[in-house]
């Protein structure tokens, strides 16, 4: 337990750079949708309810622009990420208060307790890096995304 890499558990099919939500809802629908989609969830429903549930917990919103929604469920059936962009700035409740355009949402299975831990610390680790996050804001290629966490 503890050694899943993010880029083991991201994929093309779970990354769009042109989410239409205007509201947090519609953004969390729309990421939802990129697992369910991709045949990760096996109680899509139930993972709504505990990303929401999580949501109620904290903050999300980490500043700069980034938020790392996430939700640890039995809806879930295999520990993934997807990384959705917004066309507009979302409000979120983030550490700087402002508005979130890059999301980077996690659904862990809910007996990977460890593994939420790790690949949240990748991630965090990953987004202090300058070069990562400006080019999150900017490219237009899901496999440059994967490949930024690499």
């Amino acid at each position: 337990m503890g050694s899943m890499k993010i880029s083991d558990v991201m994929d093309e099919s779970r990354i769009d750079l042109k989410l239409k939500g205007k509201t947090k809802d519609e953004i969390i629908e729309e990421m939802v949708d990129l697992f369910d989609r991709s045949g990760v969830l096996c109680d899509r429903e139930q993972f709504k309810k505990d990303v929401y549930f999580r949501e109620s917990e904290g903050v999300t919103g980490m500043g700069d622009g980034l938020a790392i929604p996430h939700g640890k469920s039995k809806g879930v059936e295999k520990t993934c990420i997807a990384i959705g962009r917004s066309q507009t700035p979302i409000e979120w409740e983030s550490l700087d208060d402002k508005p979130i355009e890059v999301f980077v949402m996690m659904a862990v299975k809910d007996t990977d307790k460890s593994e939420l831990v790790s690949l949240l610390s990748q991630i965090a680790i990953a987004l202090c890096d300058e070069n990562v996050t400006k080019k999150l804001f900017v490219t237009e290629s899901p496999s440059e995304v994967i490949d930024l966490f690499k």
